[in-house]
């Protein structure tokens, strides 16, 4: 014999979990917002640009490629929140010191410029 299913409690597990799920997401998107620094626009901005994207998005793919990879770098640790403050006046990251030779160690029997 089979043993009986409480679909209600099925159900309101289902929702529970759905209720979680979007909660999770609307604290995922506003630590988005922050680390990108969006949280400095106004709202009203804010949200023009987003309805942009998603215009954007929708008639040119190509962009939406463009971005991802952008994205990508930036979750990668190219623009998280340590790089927020240090940008140039062109809103680019400033470059590092280090890659100019510039504070990086010595190689092991380099002899110093004359």
């Amino acid at each position: 014999m089979r043993k009986p299913v409480d679909i209600d409690a099925q159900i309101k597990a289902l929702q529970d979990k759905a209720r979680s799920l979007r909660e999770r997401q609307k604290t995922q998107l506003g630590e988005l917002v922050l680390a990108t620094g969006a949280d400095s626009l106004p709202l009203e901005a804010l949200a023009g640009v987003l309805l942009a994207a998603v215009e954007q998005g929708r008639d040119k793919p190509e962009t939406v490629a463009r971005w991802t990879e952008r994205g990508t770098a930036f979750f990668r640790g190219a623009g998280k929140q340590g790089n927020r403050g240090k940008r140039n006046g062109a809103g680019e990251p400033d470059p590092d010191p280090r890659a100019a030779g510039h504070g990086a160690p010595a190689a092991a029997g380099a002899r110093p410029a004359p």
